[in-house]
């Protein structure tokens, strides 16, 4: 049976670093011609990494990435090259009828030359996506290439994930082999959806399929890898390992004659001897290996993509600010990892001692900057106008906006990128000081319960524990007052998150929450929580992206918004 070499690479490229991102392809596309393959499959977008947002509406910026294409095709040999492109689409050099603008698409690379380009037909526009802002949409879903003496059927990213989409008509039109490019985001349990799907629209299209998607991390987006080939039966020959750069050739065997109409492409199949052996396909990580893998891939590429050398957090002595300092040394190196703890009045000595054992077991910078005197001199200047009134969240939220100042202020002095500590529990319900503890650079549990947040401390733990166990058993406390704890104010985190996962992630109702077995009162009070604390998410800082529906661009609700559903509620 006839075969065809197919090579795969799924890099970790920077939106806008269109030098940095041609080394990478051009890299790619030397080593594919070392393993003579015939062809070579990169992510969505590549050139300009994914996604470019409103640089797409620039004209400079497309340009100098056309100015890319062009190298890339004058460097391109005897393998095709399949790579993922922002196209021009010009109505003068096509028929009338076409709009001008920006198509998301594949463009065909091989003996110096651009062979062919290929146009996203279905475009996504929910959740993180917003690609109908910038593309025009394909319309031509079954075409077809002749690539390697192969009928090909060539698609992006979401044109795959509809039952009907263009490999399924590309199948239909007699394709042999189908390829898709991807720019897919993590979120936790989407490997395994995916892996499922893939494998269907292989095994209905009865067409052997490569899928190849980026890896690396964007703003809030994490790109988990996770590239993986199907045999024309749905069954998984190969695939990558995530949150890692890899690159991989499979040989593929085709089926029947190709039928339907081909776009010719000059590119014949390699003149080679057996069969490769089938590379061995990489495990999917555990749950908890995969969650922390994708928060320092987020930390690390967030720090170094935008720059920065180091980075800065303060230690309270909570498992929060503890977590937050292990993935920081995990994903930049001790060395690039320094940590502060500033006691206040109410600050317990444990709580002091304990961040200094954690900094001692993460082999990282320490100091102790204790902000009692600047608290003092806080409520001397503020003694007239709090005069005659309760002393409360005004004195405690000072202490937590000292603490960021200092930070801030180290980062200014420094250059560092200052981390925030905080969970998705507490963001969520408002439990955050705005220009306090919430101020910084970049939120590294931002999408993340407090039942995770132990979760991933004691996977962390296993073989090592990093994290003193005095911090994991300790009761949560923000200690801005005496005797305080986080049960004083919020239910139990083993009530809390479920509540918050069933109205933020699921949007369910307060009455189908409560349907689950949670009491009305604390449902209602928890809902309206998190409803009147809109204003401060939308000054956090970004954080990695974990959940399906993380708060940014995931939940886009309004600040103003006089909807009550707890008045409605049965």
């Amino acid at each position: 049976m006839e075969f065809v070499r197919v090579a795969g690479a799924q890099l970790d490229l920077a939106v806008g670093d269109l030098g940095g991102n041609r080394d990478k392809i051009l890299n790619a596309m030397q080593w594919a011609e070392q393993e003579r393959a015939d062809l070579l499959l990169l992510p969505e977008l590549a050139i300009t990494g994914y996604p470019p947002e409103d640089l797409l509406l620039r004209e400079d910026f497309l340009a100098d990435a056309a100015g890319v294409l062009d190298e890339l095709a004058k460097a391109a040999g005897k393998v095709v090259t399949v790579i993922g492109i922002a196209d021009v689409v010009d109505p003068e050099a096509s028929d009338d009828s076409v709009e001008r603008g920006v198509a998301n698409a594949a463009a065909l690379l091989a003996q110096g030359q651009l062979l062919g380009v290929y146009h996203k037909v279905l475009l996504p526009n929910y959740g993180v996506f917003d690609e109908a802002r910038y593309f025009l949409a394909g319309t031509d879903p079954a075409r077809l290439f002749g690539l390697a003496g192969a009928a090909v059927g060539i698609s992006v990213c979401e044109d795959i994930w509809a039952e009907d989409g263009p490999p399924a008509r590309q199948a239909a039109a007699g394709a042999q082999l189908l390829l898709n490019l991807n720019a897919s985001p993590y979120h936790l349990g989407k490997g395994e959806h995916r892996q499922r799907m893939l494998s269907a629209r292989a095994r209905e299209a009865g067409v052997p399929l490569v899928y190849v998607n980026t890896v690396g991390g964007q703003d809030e987006l994490v790109f988990d890898g996770d590239s993986m080939v199907f045999d024309r039966q749905g069954g998984l020959l190969y695939r990558a390992a995530q949150f890692q750069e890899e690159m991989f050739v499979i040989d593929l065997s085709l089926g029947a004659e190709a039928g339907g109409d081909l776009v010719a492409v000059a590119a014949s199949r390699r003149d080679r001897g057996d069969r490769l052996p089938p590379p061995e396909v990489q495990p999917r990580l555990e749950p908890d290996a995969e969650v922390y893998s994708a928060l320092v891939t987020g930390l690390r590429d967030y720090v170094r993509k935008n720059g920065f050398q180091q980075v800065v957090l303060g230690l309270s002595g909570g498992i929060d600010s503890a977590l937050t300092a292990a993935i920081a040394v995990d994903a930049l190196g001790p060395e690039a990892v320094w940590t502060v703890t500033m006691p206040s009045r109410y600050s317990s000595p444990g709580s002091v001692d304990d961040s200094r054992e954690l900094a001692s077991r993460l082999h990282c910078r320490f100091s102790v900057l204790p902000i009692d005197g600047v608290f003092t001199a806080y409520l001397e200047a503020l003694a007239e106008p709090f005069a005659q009134t309760t002393a409360g969240t005004a004195e405690e939220n000072l202490q937590a906006r000292i603490r960021g100042a200092i930070l801030m202020a180290l980062s200014n002095r420094f250059g560092h990128l200052v981390l925030t500590t905080g969970n998705k529990s507490e963001t969520a319900v408002g439990y955050a000081t705005l220009y306090g503890d919430m101020a910084g650079g970049f939120s590294v549990l931002k999408d993340l319960f407090k039942g995770w947040v132990y979760r991933l401390a004691r996977w962390r733990n296993l073989h090592h524990e990093l994290i003193p166990q005095a911090i994991l058993d300790k009761p949560p406390s923000a200690e801005l007052r005496p005797g305080q704890l986080d049960a004083d104010v919020l239910p139990p985190y083993p009530v809390l998150d479920p509540i918050l996962e069933l109205y933020v992630e699921q949007a369910r109702s307060i009455d189908a929450i409560v349907a689950e077995g949670f009491e009305r009162e604390t449902v209602t009070r928890v809902t309206a929580w998190v409803d009147a604390n809109e204003y401060k998410r939308r000054q956090a800082p970004p954080g990695v992206k974990i959940t399906a529906r993380a708060f940014g661009k995931d939940r886009r609700l309004p600040i103003t918004n006089r909807y009550n559903p707890g008045a409605t509620s049965k």
